[in-house]
């Protein structure tokens, strides 16, 4: 089985990958970092992935992702995902929920400990991944609300 952690560089998702890498030594479950990027450098920008008036470039980001990835976990394993561009219909929240559950499922999670800022101040907001990935049976969710 595995852990899966979506990552974006935040205190909150590498408290997150961190407690997943000590469940993970306790264990002896692979702990995967996830980073899904959609296409939208305001997105980026916003996360800190890229600096204002840097071109959006998604292998860039992943490499400067990967190294914050192995300086809290260098035996955990960084999965890139990009997402399409969004439509009218979708927002950006919906894609990258979307994508985490794929890859949840792909890895046959057992647990995936999320902690994103809006995950960690409530589980409901719009603009949280939190509460739909809670909803699945699929696997058990462990919520990260402090960094330290």
């Amino acid at each position: 089985m595995t852990l899966l952690v979506p990552f974006d560089g935040s205190a909150l998702s590498t408290a997150a990958l961190d407690r997943a890498t000590e469940f993970g030594e306790l264990t002896g479950e692979e702990v995967v970092a996830l980073a899904v990027i959609p296409p939208d450098a305001e997105f980026a920008r916003d996360r800190g992935w890229i600096d204002p008036g840097e071109q959006f470039d998604t292998d860039r980001i992943c490499t400067r992702l990967r190294q914050q990835v192995e300086d809290v976990a260098p035996a955990a394993r960084l999965r890139c995902e990009e997402t399409a561009e969004t439509d009218y219909r979708a927002t950006l929240t919906t894609d990258v929920t979307r994508a985490i559950r794929q890859v949840a499922a792909d890895l046959e999670a057992s647990i995936i400990f999320v902690g994103s800022e809006n995950a960690g101040r409530v589980s409901t907001p719009l603009t949280s991944v939190g509460n739909p990935i809670s909803e699945d049976p699929r696997y058990d969710v462990h919520i990260v609300r402090h960094a330290d």
